[in-house]
């Protein structure tokens, strides 16, 4: 996984008032920690940190004034209403640790016919490590049916990646297309002696 270099500033003043401020300024306050150093508090530029983060478990390689570190995104405060990034959490890490991240779950291909898909985990927990994370995992549905089940053991994770979730965890099933229930209960002919009733009247 390639590294998105964002230049980073010291933060001195905290408070809402100054975070206000450095959000004005379109920066985030952000914080950076892990590996028993002191957390660092700083400010990243707002437009390139959200370029970043539209890749998922981004690598991001913190350069500045008395910092220059690879560090992922584990915290990420976004306004409830315009989606502007509030503040962040960064976690230092180092080549060849492992870490353990969400991955996206995508399916490919068509479930048989008669059948509908329910897919209940869109993401699934991996172990990797942090300069190779994988960018998710793929699971081939093609012609399952009604029935089917695919748990997290089942998935075929990427090369370097190992399963961090509980194996029986269901990620996706195939179950019967649900019908409407007052079609099915309603007996026949009750439609139409309703009027004839309304007419006698």
């Amino acid at each position: 996984m390639s590294e998105v270099r964002i230049a980073a500033e010291p933060r001195s003043e905290f408070g809402k008032g100054a975070a206000r401020k450095i959000r004005r300024a379109d920066r985030v306050p952000a914080v950076l920690y892990g590996h028993g150093i002191e957390p660092k508090h700083l400010t990243l530029p707002g437009h390139d940190l959200m370029i970043a983060l539209r890749t998922p478990n981004v690598l991001i390689r913190v350069e500045g004034e008395g910092v220059n570190e690879i560090a992922l995104p584990k915290g990420v405060q976004r306004d409830p209403l315009k989606g502007f990034i509030e503040h962040i959490d960064l976690l230092l890490v180092k080549r060849g640790e492992k870490v353990t991240v969400e991955i996206p779950v995508t399916t490919t291909g068509d479930i048989a016919p008669g059948g509908l898909l329910d897919q209940q985990l869109v993401t699934v927990a991996v172990e990797a490590e942090a300069t190779h994370i994988p960018t998710g995992v793929e699971v081939d549905i093609e012609g399952l049916e009604v029935g089917a089940v695919v748990t997290a053991g089942d998935l075929e994770l990427p090369r370097g990646a190992t399963l961090a979730a509980d194996p029986e965890t269901v990620v996706l099933q195939v179950i019967t297309v649900p019908t409407t229930a007052e079609a099915e209960e309603a007996p026949e002919g009750e439609a139409e002696a309703a009027p004839a009733e309304a007419a006698a009247e």
